[in-house]
């Protein structure tokens, strides 16, 4: 068909514009932030995580000094708490880490004027049904895989519970959830994105934010490195693959609740506290179930149709 000369032929005006390509969970923040505000939103997380962190765990030890046991010197109880051998260290680490979630809301609602849903899902918000279908999927898997690998190792459940076992069984319940789902925020969540955001590509974010958090934990040899490192990539390609925190923060919230829960009722938390050295084995078994979990969880995504990308022009 022929146009009048002083019309324009429709699929020649330069002025179309294509709809933008919907981005991943990684990807959000590179719709609102520019690298700056992401680098600096890294420097603040990083300086809250080792200045705050600290300091709010030992104001937390030094009250419950106070009222339990103030005729114990200060030093011997601090000693105690920090090695787990009495509760108040593990509910002191937990709820100072916990503090975390704070950070990440500061980070996003102050620096970068987001809701904290951002960091839950590309839908903005905790998706609470699949959040509870993957604990369940993780009970089974990661909770009843280690069990059922110690009894393929002639090692058993025996009930030989530690002194005050009741009171680390309250103290798991009620803040190592918290503790696990703040940690999942800030690696899997900022972190991942603000990393995603310098670099450009999700899964160089996915790498970097996976080795902080397997070097933050302290002295380990190399299989317990890798098996954290594994844990952490894994968690991160969840994140990227269905569109949200929720499957690591499962995995992670089940994976700590048992290992302290199983530890205060057959051997002490502080012993597992102490852990520096698992085997290679015993690694390659742990990789193994949560990869079992990571493919269930991305099936459940794909069998619900829930979304993993998000609209770029919601983002913007």
């Amino acid at each position: 068909m022929a146009y009048p000369s002083n019309q324009p032929d429709p699929d020649s005006r330069t002025d179309k514009t294509s709809p933008a390509p919907p981005v991943t969970y990684a990807e959000q923040l590179s719709c609102q932030a520019g690298r700056p505000a992401a680098l600096l939103g890294i420097l603040i997380a990083f300086s809250f995580y080792f200045t705050l962190t600290p300091w709010i765990s030992l104001a937390i030890t030094a009250v419950s000094h106070y009222v339990t046991a103030p005729d114990v010197p200060f030093t011997d109880f601090q000693s105690y708490a920090a090695s787990y051998q009495i509760p108040t260290g593990l509910a002191a680490n937990g709820i100072a880490i916990a503090g975390l979630l704070l950070c990440c809301w500061l980070l996003m609602t102050r620096l970068h004027r987001a809701p904290l849903g951002q960091l839950s899902s590309v839908e903005q918000r905790l998706r609470r049904g699949y959040l509870g279908i993957c604990l369940g999927i993780a009970t089974i898997l990661i909770l009843g895989g280690s069990l059922l690998v110690g009894y393929l190792q002639s090692q058993p459940f025996q009930f030989a519970p530690q002194p005050q076992w009741w009171s680390f069984l309250v103290v798991v319940a009620i803040v190592t959830p918290w503790q696990a789902a703040a940690e999942e925020y800030l690696f899997r969540g900022y972190l991942l994105q603000s990393m995603t955001r310098l670099t450009a590509n999700p899964w160089i974010g996915a790498a970097a934010s996976s080795l902080v958090f397997a070097s933050l934990h302290g002295v380990q040899n190399a299989a317990l490195f890798v098996d954290r490192l594994a844990f952490g990539l894994l968690a991160s390609t969840l994140v990227i693959l269905t569109g949200g925190l929720e499957a690591g923060i499962a995995a992670h919230i089940i994976n700590n609740v048992g290992a302290y829960s199983i530890a205060a009722m057959t051997s002490s938390i502080a012993q597992l506290r102490a852990t520096q050295a698992i085997s290679w084995t015993d690694a390659l078994t742990n990789i193994t179930i949560f990869a079992a979990f990571a493919t269930a969880a991305t099936l459940v995504i794909r069998l619900h149709r829930l979304p993993t990308r998000m609209d770029n022009a919601d983002a913007s």
